[in-house]
C-alpha cells in the first residue's frame, strides 16, 4: 500500500499530512462556529437594536449581502456619518466584551 502521493505542484505528500490538514480544517471550522455563536450572543446582550441592525447590514450577517454605509443610511433615513458613528460605537462595545 502506497502512503505517498503527489500534490498539485508535484511534491511528494503523505496520507498522514493530508489527514492532519483535514483535522485542522475541521478544528478551525468548529472554532469559527463557536466564535460566531458567541459574537451573536454578545450582539444580543450589549448592543441596542439600531447598532445590531447596522452591523448586520454592514457585514452581511444572517445571510444578507454586505451593504455600504451610504446604502444603510438611505435605508434608515439617516446620514452616512451617523451610520459610521453607530458602527464604530457598536464595534467598540463588542471589542470591550471580548477583551474581558
Amino acid at each position: 500500500m502506497n502512503l505517498y502521493g503527489k500534490d498539485k505542484d508535484d511534491n511528494e505528500i503523505t496520507l498522514l499530512e493530508i489527514l492532519e490538514n483535514d483535522e485542522r480544517s475541521i478544528e478551525d471550522e468548529i472554532d469559527l462556529k463557536l466564535k460566531t455563536k458567541k459574537l451573536f450572543e454578545k450582539m444580543k446582550e450589549v448592543l441596542k437594536s439600531r447598532e445590531k441592525t447596522i452591523l448586520e447590514l454592514r457585514f452581511g450577517l444572517n445571510g444578507r449581502a454586505p451593504k455600504t454605509q451610504n446604502e444603510i443610511a438611505k435605508m434608515l433615513g439617516i446620514s452616512r456619518s451617523y451610520v459610521s458613528r453607530i458602527e464604530t460605537k457598536a464595534i467598540n462595545k463588542l471589542t470591550k466584551e471580548f477583551q474581558e
